[in-house]
């Protein structure tokens, strides 16, 4: 039982304890299997609705006097008395106590509530709308009018109230009384919606002048496209077509200017195109485009091609399109003239045109546009061009002097001590080749050698003279390539491979033996492996059994060891003992040629399941690798396989969590496999072996005190 002192008035001399909430424990779910009877959201629910207490009702009372009534009412009023004076600022309060009056019939006391209401919130109006609705619901129309009066007046900005004052007037009959309410409406100059409202009524009485006095007034309170647009259409629609053409007119005089402008031209000209007045609609086409900013012209500009294609003639069509399209890029290349893709763009209009001064002017105009910064960044686009103006001119002016020109002019503008382009170096070489000038070609690629050397050059070099057939310059250019990257292993190896095409065999050796020698490679693995296959290739099995142990002396990778296994167990010399002996002498030679690969496979395991148990223990799973590639070869040896042999190395793969840590601290646990070799084994028993030892010591020390 709590101490009196420690409860606590505030929680009825409940203690803290008593009123803390106990939550149940999470249960572990230990069988995650699915139920076999599987039951839906939809069967709970229905369970539970089923299952549900009826609902408590008070009991329904009858009055059977007018005294009960009485009682009735007053305790009702008293309740609602009693809310209000709690809940002042709730209007629903409110509301539901004069509909209540209202349901009793005591509509005096129903408005005094109301009366009431609007005094603690009159801007709210709702309170207006219910109040007017109830007056015209029990068809107290004067009383009506009264609240939509008082409710315009103090929120003349709530256009429901206007709406609604307007339609009971009209529902009425009262026309005049409507009209007035528009009127009073209008001095508050609304938004445009009001105003078309006005004019919708005017016109469901066919009162035309009314409406466009309306509109006159209409386009000075809101003088924008869309309210002129309106008006002109308005009297389009009555036949009035001068009408409908002054006011556009008029509303060109006014906004020329502004945001909108395009609407208005477009609109003009359709309607001048429906009154058959083409002339009048290409001269407002063209006004319009003179006068209206390109960014801002887009729809102007289609408007005026489809116009053009359905009354002009081709030439008229062709000059409105390539117009607009050039219009538009010239606006673009004057705001930057660094954009290169909108050079691009126009260029390629100006080609589809054909213009060759025009397309030449364009291209010059655009190179001349040079890279601020000499960073490659800024050229890559800049550089295409004087690639695409080359070849414009090498294949559709067939100017090749030209050609060689802005090939000659590119590549003196780039500056190659910073940064240069393999592409365009090429690009030249290939123009002279296909103009059969080989001497110009070597010219221009020994140039980019000496001055911006790049992988590209070299590799495009060797084989343009390989296709030649002059060896000796392609053994002149491998070399000058290995002297600027001798850490190249691609260099290196087609070096080679192009010295054993040609059946040099020791001078490949001798690149694949300077290459390896090089203190830094970029991918040495491709190089060694390229020369293990060259050595194969020979038949030089003792070479390749060199290079292996070279390699083994330089990195112990996996990789590496299993393919030394993988060599010496596809190892097959050649001699010619084999061929002269007869077929059972030749299959007893086979067998035993088998044994010794198996042997030298086997040896070659052996080494590295040493290496990585005594000088890299920490590489379990590289170890676990090695093996069971190890036994798949065993089972692929057959009958001369021992598997028995592998099986007792392998190690158990054991499940274990360790802990994940990251920067905010520990975040759980993370499952991974570890291996368990059979040494190690041996060794954990030993050690426990100790410990128990070492107890049963300590008890014997204890008790003897």
């Amino acid at each position: 039982m709590a101490s009196a002192k420690d409860a606590d008035p505030t929680l009825g001399y409940l203690t803290r304890k008593d009123t803390e909430v106990k939550l149940p424990r999470p249960t572990r779910v230990k069988n995650k299997t699915p139920a076999p009877i599987q039951i839906t959201a939809e069967q709970i629910l229905r369970e539970a609705r089923e299952r549900q207490e009826a609902e408590i009702r008070p009991p329904k009372q009858k009055i059977t006097d007018s005294t009960e009534l009485a009682e009735y009412r007053l305790r009702k009023r008293k309740e609602f008395e009693d809310l209000i004076r709690r809940v002042r600022w709730n209007i629903s309060v409110w509301i539901k106590y004069a509909q209540w009056e209202e349901s009793q019939k005591d509509f005096n006391r129903a408005r005094s509530v109301w009366e009431r209401a609007l005094e603690v919130d009159y801007k709210n109006h709702t309170l207006w709308l219910k109040y007017a609705e109830v007056e015209m619901k029990n068809k107290f129309i004067n009383h009506a009018r009264n609240v939509w009066d008082r409710a315009v007046s103090l929120l003349p900005r709530v256009d429901q109230l206007w709406y609604k004052y307007i339609h009971m007037e009209e529902m009425l009959g009262n026309v005049a009384g409507a009209r007035q309410v528009f009127e009073r409406w209008m001095g508050w100059t609304p938004d445009q919606q009001g105003w078309l409202s006005y004019i919708k009524f005017e016109l469901r009485y066919n009162e035309i002048e009314r409406a466009r006095g309306i509109f006159e007034r209409f386009v000075q309170c809101h003088p924008k496209v869309g309210a002129w647009i309106r008006y002109a259409k308005f009297e389009m629609k009555n036949g009035e077509v001068a009408k409908a053409r002054n006011v556009y007119e008029r509303a060109v005089e006014k906004l020329a200017d502004d945001d909108e402008a395009e609407l208005l031209f477009v609109a003009f000209a359709e309607f001048e195109e429906r009154c058959k007045e083409t002339e009048r609609a290409r001269c407002i086409y063209k006004f319009a485009l003179d006068h209206i900013p390109k960014g801002r012209a887009e729809d102007l500009y289609r408007k005026f091609v489809a116009f053009e294609k359905q009354y002009g003639d081709r030439e008229g069509i062709e000059d409105a399109i390539v117009g607009k399209r050039r219009f538009q890029y010239e606006d673009e290349v004057r705001k930057n003239p660094l954009n290169y893709d909108s050079w691009f763009d126009y260029i390629r209009l100006e080609e589809s045109v054909g213009n060759k001064e025009r397309i030449r002017e364009v291209y010059e105009r655009s190179i001349a546009n040079i890279p601020p910064a000499e960073e490659k960044r800024y050229w890559q686009r800049y550089i295409y061009l004087w690639i695409n103006y080359a070849l414009y001119e090498e294949l559709d002016a067939g100017d090749m002097e030209r050609t060689r020109d802005v090939y000659r002019e590119c590549l003196k503008l780039i500056p190659h001590q910073k940064f240069s382009f393999a592409k365009i170096w090429l690009l030249a070489a290939q123009f002279e080749i296909r103009q059969l000038n080989l001497k110009a070609a070597r010219q221009i690629l020994g140039n980019a050698i000496g001055k911006a050397p790049k992988d590209k050059i070299f590799k495009k070099y060797i084989e343009i003279e390989l296709q030649l057939g002059n060896i000796d310059r392609c053994r002149k250019l491998y070399e000058k390539y290995l002297e600027w990257s001798p850490e190249n292993c691609y260099a290196w190896s087609k070096y080679a491979e192009l010295e054993r095409s040609l059946c040099e065999t020791d001078r490949a050796r001798a690149i694949f033996e300077l290459a390896i020698a090089q203190p830094a490679l970029d991918m040495p693995e491709l190089l060694w492996k390229a020369y293990i296959d060259f050595e194969i290739a020979e038949g030089e099995f003792e070479r390749t059994r060199e290079l292996y142990e070279r390699l083994l002396d330089r990195t112990k990778h996996l990789k590496v060891w299993i393919s030394y296994a993988k060599f010496e167990a596809s190892a097959v010399e050649e001699d010619g003992r084999g061929s002269d002996l007869p077929e059972d002498d030749l299959q007893a030679y086979q067998r035993e040629q088998r044994k010794q690969r198996i042997q030298h496979t086997r040896r070659v395991f052996e080494k590295a399941v040493n290496y990585y148990r005594t000088s890299a223990p920490e590489l379990k799973e590289e170890r676990a690798m090695l093996l069971e590639e190890w036994l798949n070869m065993e089972v692929a040896f057959g009958e001369l396989g021992d598997v028995s042999l592998v099986q007792t190395k392998l190690p158990k793969k054991l499940k274990k969590k360790r802990p994940i840590v990251t920067e905010d601290g520990p975040a759980g646990f993370e499952e991974y496999i570890d291996y368990l070799f059979p040494e190690e084994t041996q060794t954990t028993n030993l050690k426990i072996l100790e410990a128990a030892y070492k107890w049963k010591k300590q008890k014997l020390s204890s008790d003897d005190d």
